[in-house]
């Protein structure tokens, strides 16, 4: 006696010599078992819309589906990346600020003064005294709100980019009663493709021949051959066996349709089925840019639990299917037949190894029967348009109302802080003084080193040099003034010299005239140097200059 065969895993034994697959479970092409991956629920309905089919320019050019899917970020997550660098921003200003001025020399105050130069939106919005005059002034708080709020604006900008983009338009949907005109100008071709997931295969088919017409009972009821309604066929898939119908030139009928089928135990390969999935399709008939589509999985539950389930018995498993007419009047009235499923009823299923075995081994209920019931619902005819609901003055008064909020929340934290901390309504003018004290003090000290290597300290005598009238200075000892002769004194240094040598008790010049007198001494020309006084480390050397005078 031969030793009973080795059963994969997640299988089972019959019949001593057979193997099966666990409820839930099915055999692939390789002989293994595999659970059927359909998600929770008693079905999942993919998708169900209306869309564009045909191929155009850009789409055969450019990956335009996979571009949008990139370029469409949510609002909320621009809004929180928005927050988020307005955070980090007011974080570096504060690292900033606690860094040392050290009189302008260090890079803190570099960074702050450029910081207080970003001063656009509030220059002339700070903390006012009474009876104060309004001053324009920028302020290191000013900039470091300013460019907050612009931040703001452009990420509540990008936000309301988005929605105009991706919901620039809604559709209206009008209901009608409809008449038989309107239901005979739905012409449709329509393709209904139901998959039974299992091992079987198209060989297990048994009965799909006949098409029954109106409720059985009712006096519209008719039966009549399948063939000469629609083509069918039935093709293996490595799912399981589908069951494909289509109708050209269908139109919508007065009554319900019911078709059904069974798949039946062969020798040593039993009728089994672990779901179902389906397509339904139905476009214009001549228009093939547009199809009307529903697709989904029907699991193997049932609404009374979630354990796998095995379909296997006399009880039918029935795919109700509602179909409607549909006018998209924004489509160039395009008229579609739109099917939508309406419901699934499971029929005959084990949950239990047990129970399965045993239906298994019995001569009976060895049969998958499933049933496709078609209603059209063809009293009422959905008309849909669309309707835009941005315009380009809705679209400007959002956007400067966007601009204006930004403006006035940071405003106000800016006026609350000069408010309540009065060391921050001067910061402009200690700012400004530092950085006048630090270009008066770079350009003495540029004069001083020229001067000093040019004629040297010991030859600033101006009373010897107002005493020649040849027109020259004394020659000088070093530097680039050996090589070549000075130039010649204009007439208003001639006059400016007499004039110091008629006054020679006059010693106490002011600091500014003496630094004047000098460049004209030595250029004959006056220039101008902005940005302040000398500084007062350096006066005691221009009035010993002046005594010598």
């Amino acid at each position: 006696m031969a030793p009973p065969p080795i059963c994969p895993p997640n299988s089972f034994l019959y019949n001593s010599t057979l193997c099966a697959c666990d409820p839930g479970y099915y055999f692939t092409i390789n002989t293994t078992c595999v659970a059927f991956d359909a998600p929770a629920g008693d079905f999942v309905v993919v998708n169900s819309a209306v869309e564009h089919n045909g191929p155009t320019f850009l789409n055969s050019m450019l990956p335009l589906d996979a571009l949008r899917r990139l370029t469409q970020p949510q609002a909320t997550e621009l809004i929180g990346a928005t927050l988020v660098t307005i955070l980090l921003w007011l974080v570096f200003c504060l690292v900033v600020r606690i860094g040392r001025l050290d009189g302008g020399e260090t890079v803190w105050f570099r960074l702050r003064w450029w910081i207080s130069r970003l001063d656009y939106c509030f220059a002339t919005k700070h903390f006012v005294e009474d009876l104060k005059v309004v001053k324009k002034r920028k302020t290191e708080l000013g900039g470091t709100f300013s460019v907050a709020s612009w931040i703001l604006f452009v990420g509540l900008l990008s936000a309301l980019l988005y929605q105009v983009i991706t919901r620039r338009s809604i559709e209206v949907h009008r209901v009608r009663p409809a008449n038989a005109p309107d239901l005979l100008s739905f012409v449709n071709d329509m393709e209904f493709n139901i998959t039974a997931i299992s091992s079987m295969s198209c060989s297990h088919l048994r009965g799909l021949d006949k098409l029954v017409i109106g409720t059985p009972g009712s006096i519209y009821f008719r039966v009549h051959p399948l063939a000469s309604y629609t083509n069918y066929s039935c093709y293996n898939t490595s799912r399981g066996p589908t069951i494909s119908f289509k109708c050209n030139r269908c139109k919508v009928p007065s009554e319900d349709h019911y078709i059904s089928w069974q798949f039946v135990d062969l020798a040593n390969d039993p009728a089994t089925a672990v779901g179902f999935q389906f397509n339904l399709t139905a476009k214009a008939h001549g228009d093939d840019r547009h199809l009307s589509f529903v697709s989904g999985t029907l699991k193997s539950g049932s609404s009374r639990n979630d354990c796998p389930q095995t379909f296997r018995g006399q009880d039918m498993n029935i795919l109700k299917i509602h179909l409607f007419p549909q006018k998209f009047t924004y489509l160039h009235n395009l008229r579609l037949i739109q099917p939508l499923l309406h419901d699934f009823l499971p029929g005959s299923s084990f949950s239990d190894v047990g129970d399965l075995r045993a239906s298994l081994q019995s001569s009976k209920g060895g049969v998958v029967n499933t049933t496709l019931y078609i209603s059209y619902l063809s009293d009422y005819i959905v008309e849909v348009d669309k309707q835009k609901i941005v315009g380009i003055v809705s679209f400007l008064a959002d956007v400067g109302g966007l601009y204006t909020i930004s403006l006035a929340i940071f405003l106000y934290f800016l006026l609350q802080c000069e408010a309540r901390f009065k060391k921050l309504r001067n910061e402009d003018t200690i700012m400004r003084s530092i950085r006048s004290q630090r270009r008066a003090q770079r350009r003495w000290d540029t004069l001083r080193k020229y001067v000093n290597y040019t004629w040297g300290r010991s030859n600033l005598n101006m009373k010897r040099s107002s005493k020649r009238h040849d027109g020259l200075l004394p020659v000088p000892l070093c530097g680039v003034g050996s090589l070549h002769k000075l130039k010649q004194p204009s007439r208003r240094s001639s006059i400016y010299h007499d004039k110091m040598a008629d006054t020679p008790n006059q010693t106490n010049f002011a600091p500014d005239a003496v630094y004047t007198g000098i460049i004209k001494s030595i250029t004959g020309t006056t220039t101008n140097f902005e940005g302040g006084s000398l500084p007062s480390e350096h006066e005691h050397e221009m009035n010993d200059v002046a005594k010598d005078g």
